[in-house]
């Protein structure tokens, strides 16, 4: 089990997002089990051939997303799956039924204006 990053300057895509994507992928798929440890940014830049801001962006991202989880200076390592992106959604729907709340919405409203968010992103 190896990470496995190509970064094509060619892409449509930007570089961060390719490496987000592709470590992303390899981590759902169980291709990097959790608990794997990922390069140092700066080691991972250096291997890529890329600047170090570039991986760090990649790897925030996936941090966001609770696909990694940084543990200072240990490292970064594959999140075990739900764990971080399930706080994580719990807090953004907190945040968004709160500030629903101040606007005055009722619950119908939130809770559709929810669905209709959901609907868009993941589609109907």
């Amino acid at each position: 089990m190896t990470l496995h990053v190509t970064v094509d300057q060619d892409a449509p895509e930007p570089p961060y997002e390719q490496i987000r994507a592709s470590i992303a992928d390899q981590a759902r798929s169980g291709e990097l089990p959790v608990g794997y440890r990922l390069p140092t940014v700066r080691g991972f830049a250096e291997q890529l051939g890329l600047a170090a801001n570039t991986v760090a962006k990649a790897y925030r991202a996936l941090e966001t997303d609770g696909v990694i989880e940084t543990r200072g200076r240990n490292g970064t390592f594959i999140a075990a799956p739900g764990d971080t992106a399930e706080r994580e959604a719990a807090a953004a729907a907190r945040g968004y039924a709160e500030r629903a709340r101040r606007l005055g919405l009722d619950r119908a409203a939130a809770l559709a204006a929810a669905e209709e968010a959901v609907r868009a992103v993941y589609g109907a």
